[in-house]
């Protein structure tokens, strides 16, 4: 009963308060006395949840300038967990980082390409052979015309390097001189292709090894005479200047000039330098470094062997199995295989053009001192065909640059026919690179290169940022094994099929 009591008046005591406050109007003592119990409640609340042992966190009570004014009581919490906001995939949210998704997407590659591996494997087993690799050079182990070609390679050189003398002492005139120069280079790319369709023994793989040595010394060569034909010019027109110049680069006093730079030594550090394009004065780095050096020789070393292996082990039996649906026209089948052939072929390709141009050129660039290091670009952000061309390889894009697109223009032709006509000297070296070798003339990678120019114009006009960097992924991922599969066609039909007909 005494508790009963003891909690009626309780309640009878907290009715009577809530009477009281209500019936004070607005702004009466008793609202403010009760809204300092509240605080002092909420405040002795917090005390006792902080020194208990399930301690709990007294909500937040906010209130409106009105509900201050009115005195009516303490306002509700706020509730709010909401504001305004864009999804982290909307452009317009300024979130960038997708580092996860780069990672699950190298997961991703990794176990495909790993299942890729493991069922080719048990398809094929292991079919890797280093000493095969030596059939594709060498037919007989007595004979090298490959190599034999590469030593004769520095006649033409020798040759070039003659006519500059005499041009440089006056002996011989200008035009003799550009007449000379053209027969050597019209034999430099003749020559070999004469000897390749003459000499049976020379193995398609050797061929191509000695016409690119070949294509090199052409370019080095154009760029050689160009170069001195310049400062030849520069000192007709000022024989006493001595300040600096550019005709071939920077051409300073303290440095090499014209004709000072026509010595032997001086041929062949630009026939050795990986550059195709001249200069007097090279840059130069201080000193070689060792430890780079030798990480350079240890990755040509390992991505060297990487790629026989993939070639050998993936390559050569899809190619192999895409010779029949192209033999009966199974288009159906034709796409699958060439789809199926994508994939190991660009992998090969991202492999041969870090082997090449940051490997093999770091290598020859340190052990030369040389200086300029920028073989290539980011290539792989190119939201354009254009820009891919211009950055995936510098060596041969400031030779276009300086000694065909800007003559040209000089010239007078409109910048179309310029662009136009780079890419048609690129097509007929890419043929010539191809056909030579293989002894057959199929215009696959020719018209390949021709058609850059209409997907240039397409991908430019019509796909931009994002897209336009997919369309050239694109173009890359299938272009390639198209040409490949169409080459390899043709070979096979022209020299396995047509001997028991023959």
């Amino acid at each position: 009963m005494g508790d009963r009591g003891g909690a009626s008046g309780s309640r009878r005591r907290r009715t009577g308060s809530r009477t009281a406050s209500g019936g004070s109007g607005g702004g009466g003592t008793s609202g403010t006395q009760t809204e300092e119990e509240l605080r002092a409640a909420a405040g002795a609340g917090a005390d006792a949840g902080g020194g208990g042992d399930t301690p709990t966190t007294a909500p937040a009570f906010t209130r409106t300038p009105s509900e201050e004014g009115d005195g009516e009581g303490a306002g509700p919490p706020d509730l709010r967990c909401h504001r305004l906001q864009e999804s982290l995939f909307s452009s317009a949210s300024g979130f960038s980082n997708y580092r996860g998704i780069l990672n699950w997407c190298v997961v991703m590659l990794i176990l495909s390409n790993a299942r890729l591996f493991l069922e080719n494997i048990i398809k094929y087993g292991i079919l890797v052979d280093p000493i095969q690799v030596v059939s594709l050079f060498l037919k007989d182990p007595y004979s090298w015309p490959s190599l034999c070609l590469i030593i004769v390679a520095n006649g033409f050189a020798l040759a070039a390097f003659q006519v500059e003398k005499r041009l440089a002492m006056g002996t011989i005139t200008e035009r003799v001189g550009l007449f000379l120069h053209m027969a050597n280079l019209l034999t430099i790319l003749c020559f070999p292709a004469a000897v390749v369709f003459m000499v049976k023994s020379i193995t398609p793989v050797g061929s191509v090894f000695a016409l690119g040595v070949y294509t090199v010394l052409f370019l080095k060569m154009v760029s050689y005479y160009h170069v001195n034909l310049w400062c030849r010019q520069y000192r007709a027109k000022s024989q006493t200047a001595s300040g600096t110049k550019k005709a071939n680069g920077d051409v300073v006093s303290n440095g090499v000039k014209y004709p000072a730079n026509l010595t032997y030594r001086d041929l062949y550090y630009f026939l050795f330098a990986p550059t195709l394009c001249y200069e007097l004065n090279f840059p130069r780095s201080p000193r070689i470094r060792k430890r780079f050096l030798l990480r350079r020789l240890f990755e040509m070393l390992f991505f060297t062997q990487l790629l026989v292996g993939l070639i050998q082990q993936w390559m050569v039996p899809t190619i192999q199995n895409s010779m029949k649906p192209f033999k009966d026209m199974d288009y159906s089948r034709i796409i699958e295989r060439l789809l199926k052939l994508a994939v190991p072929n660009h992998f090969i390709w991202l492999i041969f053009f870090y082997w090449f141009f940051h490997s093999c050129l770091n290598a020859v660039a340190e052990l030369m001192q040389f200086g300029d290091r920028e073989f290539y670009r980011d290539w792989w952000n190119s939201e354009s065909v254009t820009y891919f061309w211009q950055n995936w390889n510098i060596p041969v894009h400031k030779w276009c640059l300086r000694h065909f697109y800007k003559p040209v223009m000089k010239m007078g032709v409109n910048k179309w026919m310029a662009k136009i006509g780079v890419f048609l000297a690129s097509a007929f070296f890419h043929e010539y690179l191809v056909s030579v070798p293989l002894r057959m003339f199929r215009p696959w990678a020719f018209t390949g290169m021709m058609a850059q120019i209409p997907l240039a114009w397409v991908v430019g006009r019509f796909l931009q940022g994002n897209y336009g960097n997919a369309a050239v992924w694109l173009s890359l991922i299938i272009g390639q094994p198209v040409a490949v599969l169409m080459y390899v066609h043709d070979y096979y039909v022209l020299n396995y099929e047509a001997q028991p007909t023959s």
